[in-house]
């Protein structure tokens, strides 16, 4: 640093020779800002060097125009870009209100790219501004003004390396220490007590050792007062109000003061003066600031000083592509409580914080009490420049009575990369059913220590979408019968009874739609195409045709949106729409893993469920879902369980006896259909683990034989997982594996090309899916695909409507099926989904209702 001498310029003396003292030394804040930017600058090289491509951000938000304010925000954007600082303004116009102004700096208080936000005062609105409550919601760590209640009540409690000193004062300080002058033992007089120098000096000095006195308006013999002083910082807004002689002799003196006087000698006609008369001042004080050139200068100076201070507490605690996220430790406990217990014994963070905690803004979250929230598309919008994370697909083998546990491993996998593998991870999952069990079945939102939680909220109502649906469902149908119940009675035999009956089951298409949506508007026009009834001549309707796509589309505008919830352990989840996998395409939305996936960042991972035997909801998850997103898996997870294969292989439904628990022949001849179920997955391209969801009945040997078999069936690992009983860690094994094969490289493949005919995708699917030795369609069937492709539908995909509990149309049916000729009866379209629908065998779709 430069010495003394630089920072300072002697105004001139005469000497001994006329009998004067010398004149006061004039302490120049320009030269000492100077010194403090470049050390500034330095720091940012610094930070440069360890967190490439970082830079502090600072936000100066404006409401108005001032011609004041206007200047001094330029000198403060001047020398935040000399620094390095990316400085952004922000001005609202004078009609803004004070909410406007608060919304405002919310989203700036949860920027993470921004260390620093100015709320350059006083507020220029047409409109009532508390300012007090405007610079209270500024949030305390990014407060480099120093002015909220809480900073300034560190700065008084002396809490000083735990607070933004406010910037006149801290310059204030550091020009009386460039006078080599020690305040501690000194008596200090502060002249003025606003918030924004007057009491914070006071405070400063104070806790540097100083005697203090505040003066102000109502002291009285400011002179004497004055005349003690051995630092003098005034600050009281008037100009020349000090007189020289009022000085101690050799004083300190720091005029804060900018004041315009009259002058006839200057251009404009004013004089740009301190609150102290500075011609008498520099005759008795030992050093001064002038005006200009003084304390404004460091007043910016330090601006930019806290500024940088933000950005360096900020990267003490910040990863690169990290969340800052806590997760919740478990204790499981033996023998393992119900899974309702379970889930009672855990309170869950609210909401609110987890949304924080993964990079959302308050302006993109509504709430839905405290432990759920839908989250507004606006998210993905901003988000849209970020790069995705990895996206993991969980599937699993046809699945038996106890279930295979898909949607536990989904939740167990993300808690384990999450809370204990340290990378960001979002699972993203189907919502449950209402049946006649109040929505809660097993799996449907995991369990034992791998489960949503509050388990009620998201088995029951959640957010209403399933609402939404059946609400949009019914207006279809009671529109359809008010138009027939209204052509019925008109004497025109043109349209009388025109529409004789409805399409198919309208809810699980909106449904569908809802889940393939990528946007409210790519629903709306989906929803429009949809085709909801039939006229006498065989003529489609659409909901377009019956004027009433706009009134759905605001009954479903919220179904949109995804909900979020949360794990056990903390782990951030999307539970948004529930397709079936049987007669729809069994997947969770395209918006939920949209959206997660630029939550993660690159080194994230999403992991979302195709639900149902990796033959039926994974088929349609590539083939659907992948073609409507354009996303591309990184790998698949293939859920298997011990006693699964067994039921598979020949055994009993329930496979609880001594016989089946110890027959590695039954496990054996049942990894056949594990076999199958590999290669379905292999078919696209991706590298595949097989999780085993183990229980406590399986034996070493029988996991050890399903792990030798998977490997040798393509497999690129296999993995036992205890996420049921241990929560993430008992599937850490498991993140190790994908977090390895989604290094791997890999070109995902669709399973047939959408310009076949209709009967050869179709075909195509039962062949290379099921297993099957050839496809029957029957004449209804056949009616349908002269139809469809006569109409231009012949490029939708497929898909199937077929039993989940076979490879094959047979329910009754276990293992691996050969051979067997595979029946559809008959195609629907689902125009709004975008796809056909084959009704395989006997399975039902509660499809058509005649009026």
């Amino acid at each position: 640093m430069l010495s003394f001498a630089a920072l300072t310029l002697r105004l001139g003396s005469t000497g001994c020779r006329g009998g004067r003292r010398n004149l006061a030394t004039v302490v120049s804040g320009n030269k000492t800002s100077q010194l403090v930017r470049e050390r500034l600058k330095e720091d940012l090289d610094k930070m440069r060097g360890q967190f490439p491509g970082f830079r502090p951000g600072l936000v100066v938000l404006q409401v108005g125009d001032r011609d004041d304010s206007n200047l001094y925000i330029s000198m403060k954007l001047k020398a935040a870009a000399e620094i390095g600082i990316n400085a952004n303004h922000v001005r609202l116009p004078k009609t803004a209100t004070e909410d406007e102004v608060l919304r405002r700096i919310v989203e700036v208080n949860e920027n993470p790219e921004v260390h620093g936000l100015i709320v350059q005062l006083p507020l220029d609105s047409i409109n009532p501004m508390d300012t007090e409550k405007v610079t209270n919601a500024v949030a305390p760590e990014k407060d480099v003004d120093g002015l909220t209640s809480i900073n300034a009540g560190k700065l008084s409690r002396g809490d000083l390396q735990d607070c933004f000193i406010p910037c006149t004062p801290k310059g204030c300080m550091k020009l009386i220490s460039q006078t080599g002058t020690s305040v501690a033992g000194k008596n200090a007089v502060v002249i003025g007590r606003s918030k924004i120098v007057g009491a914070p000096m006071h405070d400063l000095l104070l806790w540097s050792h100083a005697t203090v006195t505040t003066c102000h308006s109502k002291t009285t013999d400011l002179a004497a007062q004055v005349g003690r002083a051995d630092i003098l910082v005034v600050g009281a807004g008037k100009a020349e109000m000090v007189k020289g002689e009022w000085l101690k002799e050799g004083a300190v003196v720091i005029d804060c003061g900018i004041n315009h006087i009259p002058d006839n000698s200057k251009d404009n006609g004013m004089r740009v003066v301190g609150d102290v008369h500075y011609p008498s001042a520099k005759e008795k004080a030992g050093f001064i600031t002038p005006v200009p050139g003084g304390v404004g200068p460091m007043t910016v100076a330090m601006l930019m000083e806290n500024t940088v201070q933000s950005a360096k507490r900020f990267l003490k605690t910040y990863q690169p592509g990290k969340w800052n996220i806590s997760y919740t430790k478990l204790k499981p406990q033996k023998p393992q409580p119900s899974d309702t217990a379970i889930a009672h014994s855990f309170t869950p963070k609210t909401i609110g914080r987890l949304a924080r905690e993964v990079g959302l803004f308050s302006e993109e979250v509504e709430h839905y009490g405290t432990t759920r929230a839908k989250v507004r598309l606006e998210a993905l919008n901003r988000l849209k420049t970020q790069p995705d994370g990895k996206y993991l697909v969980v599937t699993g083998i046809t699945p038996t009575p106890l279930g295979e546990g898909t949607t536990t491993t989904t939740l167990g996998l993300a808690q384990a990369l999450g809370a204990h593998l340290h990378v960001n991870s979002f699972a993203c999952v189907r919502q449950p059913s209402q049946g006649s069990n109040f929505g809660v079945k097993g799996g449907a939102v995991g369990g034992g220590y791998s489960q949503v939680i509050p388990m009620e909220e998201v088995s029951l109502h959640l957010t209403s979408d399933t609402q939404a649906v059946m609400a949009a469902s019914s207006l279809v149908v009671d529109t359809i019968n008010a138009r027939v119940l209204s052509e019925s009675t008109q004497s025109d035999k043109v349209i009388k009874n025109n529409i004789i009956f409805l399409s198919g089951s309208v809810a699980s298409e909106m449904m569908a739609v809802l889940a393939l949506s990528t946007s409210l508007g790519d629903m709306t026009r989906r929803l429009a195409r949809m085709v909801v009834a039939y006229s006498r001549k065989g003529k489609p309707v659409t909901t377009e045709d019956l004027v009433c796509v706009g009134v759905l589309a605001t009954l479903m505008r919220d179904a949109v949106k995804p909900s979020l919830m949360q794990t056990m352990e903390g782990t951030p989840v999307f539970v948004h729409t529930c397709p079936l996998s049987d007669i729809a395409q069994g997947n969770s939305s395209i918006l939920a893993d949209q959206i997660a996936l630029k939550l993660v960042g690159p080194e994230g991972f999403v992991v979302t469920e195709a639900e149902g035997g990796a033959e039926l909801g994974m088929e349609k998850f590539f083939d659907i879902k992948c073609r409507s997103s354009g996303l591309h898996p990184d790998v698949v997870v293939m859920v298997a369980t011990v006693h699964g294969l067994k039921i598979h292989g020949g055994g009993p439904l329930v496979c609880l006896s001594n016989v089946c628990l110890q027959n590695l022949t039954l496990l054996e001849n049942g990894c056949s259909h594990l076999k199958r179920q590999l290669e379905n997955a292999r078919a696209f391209g991706l590298p595949v683990i097989v999780a085993i969801n183990t229980f406590s009945t399986d034996t070493d040997a029988e996991l050890g034989l399903v792990c030798e078999q998977a490997k040798l069936a393509g497999a690129l690992e296999a993995v036992p997982c205890s996420h049921w009983a241990e929560g993430g860690a008992g599937a850490v094994a498991l993140g190790q594996a994908v977090q390895r094969a989604a290094e791997i490289p890999h070109q995902m493949n669709f399973l047939y090309d959408l310009e076949m005919p209709i009967d050869d995708k179709i075909r195509a699917i039962a062949k290379s899916m099921y297993g099957a030795g050839d496809v029957e369609l029957l004449p209804q069937a056949q009616q349908k695909v002269a139809l469809f492709s006569k109409q231009g539908l012949g490029n939708l995909p497929i898909c199937m409507a077929k039993t989940h509990l076979s490879l094959s149309h047979d329910p009754e049916r276990k293992g691996v099926p050969t051979g067997f000729t595979l029946p559809i009866r008959d195609i629907h379209a689902n125009l709004g989904a975008g796809f056909l629908y084959p009704l395989v065998g006997t399975v039902s779709t509660g499809a058509v209702t005649h009026l």
